[in-house]
């Protein structure tokens, strides 16, 4: 089964999990409140039969206006949120770009990509690690990056958590991504203090750098 199979599956028992807390939730939001069913699908404009259909997980799934209506008239909101878990499934560009960036190591440097964290618990991988002599680089790859401040929470959280010594943001190299880095410039450079060019020379010297550095390739 590939890569995106096994996280789409992985989604959809996350959906029926999901599922079956909010019913849970507004049934007992409703007890608690001494509403009825009946009242409740009145108010909400469904047939008595279509809510006891809902509100026992008879119908599959429910969708997001549904479930806000039915809490709306129970008194309460509904709310949901996203929350960074795991790595999002990458496209062909982005495979390119490391295998362009393999080729740029000296042989005794080891690139392994799609490194999971050491807690097994935690489901974010790196895109890929370089493996040599007494550290650990962790290189995360970039075809078009759009916001800088949320881009630099999640680099500073793989960097504290991800067991590497140092970071790699591989960028393409477009018009656009050169753009973003220059208007950026100040901010990447407290992070990103080595120099491109160095990094790149000390990588096919096969020096593991000691400083994180931005390449773009």
């Amino acid at each position: 089964m590939g890569t995106r199979e096994r996280r789409t599956d992985v989604g959809a028992a996350r959906a029926r999990e999901l599922t079956a807390t909010l019913l849970r939730d507004l049934r007992f939001a409703r007890i608690d409140r001494g509403l009825s069913a009946a009242a409740v699908a009145e108010a909400v404009g469904l047939s008595p039969g279509q809510y006891s259909r809902i509100k026992r997980g008879l119908t599959g799934s429910v969708s997001i206006e549904q479930a806000a209506r039915i809490a709306a008239v129970i008194g309460c909101d509904l709310s949901l949120r996203l929350y960074p878990s795991g790595q999002p499934i990458r496209d062909a560009a982005h495979a390119a770009l490391l295998r362009r960036f393999r080729q740029q190591l000296h042989p005794s440097l080891r690139l392994r990509t799609e490194v999971p964290f050491p807690d097994p618990t935690d489901r974010r991988a790196w895109d890929a690690v370089i493996l040599g002599p007494g550290r650990r680089i962790g290189v995360e790859a970039e075809t078009r990056p759009r916001d800088l401040q949320a881009l630099g929470r999640r680099l500073a959280l793989k960097l504290r958590d991800g067991d590497v010594s140092s970071l790699i943001l591989l960028l393409l190299d477009s018009r656009y991504n050169r753009d973003f880095v220059r208007s950026n410039r100040e901010a990447f450079l407290d992070r990103f203090p080595m120099p491109a060019p160095r990094l790149r020379d000390l990588l096919k010297a096969g020096v593991n750098p000691a400083a994180s550095s931005i390449v773009l390739l």
